[in-house]
């Protein structure tokens, strides 16, 4: 068995999904990898701060101004430079072309607030989400964690959790709870099924 495997977390925010698998490594739930790297498409966003309250690297990767090319070629050169194993989308609102996903093939953890397939593909984020589930009237959403590949909202899905949605639920009531309740659950979850898979078959770099 290898070592730890290296995470790096993708955010462009507030990062409470960042927080969330942070608090995790440091409770002993990610005993097969570490957070390494967080790396922010935004120089604002809080993320960096909550990385740096916990001692963790941070970097900004602006993506406005430069090509998609250009701004991929500084991920993977920061990527590189700390040998990272495995990437965890954590709000990340920047696209990732599908050549820089076929680098990582099956090392890419997202999370999705819905139950994959229901609201989700183009246009599907945030609380345009949750705002869709409530205007379809359904009874129960939740938040999927899936594998990346090249067709957005594609790849396997390693876990799913539902939340019911309650009367009288706005998107915003509605999208702290699957927070609360499914992505803050399976994130550290995923990412600790990832790394102990690599780890366990001595891929991880």
């Amino acid at each position: 068995m290898l070592s730890k495997a290296r995470i790096a977390v993708f955010v462009s925010g507030g990062g409470t999904n960042l927080e969330a698998l942070l608090k995790a490594q440091e409770s002993g739930a990610i005993p097969h990898g570490e957070i390494v790297l967080v790396l922010s498409s935004s120089a604002g966003a809080y993320a960096l701060t909550r990385a740096a309250n916990h001692g963790v690297a941070a970097v900004t990767v602006p993506r406005k101004g430069r090509t998609q090319a250009e701004f991929e070629a500084e991920i993977a050169a920061r990527l590189e430079a700390e040998r990272i194993d495995v990437i965890i989308l954590a709000g990340f609102l920047s696209i990732l072309s599908a050549d820089f996903v076929r680098r990582w093939p099956d090392r890419i953890l997202n999370v999705h607030p819905s139950l994959i397939p229901s609201f989700c593909g183009k246009g599907f984020y945030g609380l345009r989400v949750h705002e869709a589930a409530l205007a379809r009237g359904v009874k129960v959403t939740g938040a999927t964690v899936h594998l990346v590949n090249e067709i957005p909202d594609g790849g396997r899905i390693l876990l799913q959790k539902a939340v019911d949605i309650q009367p009288g639920d706005t998107a915003e009531i509605l999208q702290r709870r699957v927070m609360e309740q499914a992505e803050w659950v399976l994130l550290p979850r995923a990412a600790e099924l990832l790394c102990e898979q690599l780890t366990e078959s001595g891929e991880p770099s």
